[in-house]
């Protein structure tokens, strides 16, 4: 079964990269410069942010259903990054080292199953999931800080 992973676009963030540390205070939103690797996952890209790179941690809507599932968290976004359009069944790197918690929703947002795996597991975690034909989509999340890193559809 084939899918695709969407990361976020790029656009929802560029305005607050010219905003001055107050302005983005006044948001929640941290301007931080990534100081280790892994540790800093952009979800424009779906790439460990470099070492020295700006980065902001922000506070984000991911999951804007109808439902009692609707739900946000924080997320980091990096300077100058494009979003990153991944191939079908492709798997971004950044997920292979980490735990993760996969949430398959149906098409009112109403969670239907939510396994938490290995990241290197992705592919097979993801056609698993949608066996279940009620499944719309899939959200996956880094599992102990329980951030948001993308959404999987159906290819």
């Amino acid at each position: 079964m084939d899918f695709r992973i969407h990361a976020l676009d790029h656009q929802l963030f560029e305005r607050y990269f010219i905003m001055t540390d107050e302005e983005l205070s006044a948001l929640n939103i941290q301007r931080m410069i990534v100081d280790e690797k892994p540790g800093y996952p952009c979800r424009v890209s779906l790439e460990d942010a470099d070492i020295g790179e700006e980065v902001l941690l922000l506070p984000y809507q991911h999951h804007r259903a109808a439902s009692p599932y609707q739900a946000s968290g924080p997320i980091f976004v990096r300077r100058g990054i494009n979003r990153k359009s991944y191939v079908v069944n492709q798997v971004p790197i950044m997920m292979n080292h980490r735990l993760l918690s996969y949430r398959g929703y149906d098409v009112s947002g109403i969670m239907k199953n939510a396994i938490t795996d290995k990241g290197i597991n992705t592919p097979s975690v993801i056609q698993a999931i949608f066996q279940n034909q009620d499944i719309y989509y899939i959200h996956i999340h880094n599992s102990s800080p329980g951030c948001y890193n993308c959404e999987v559809r159906r290819a």
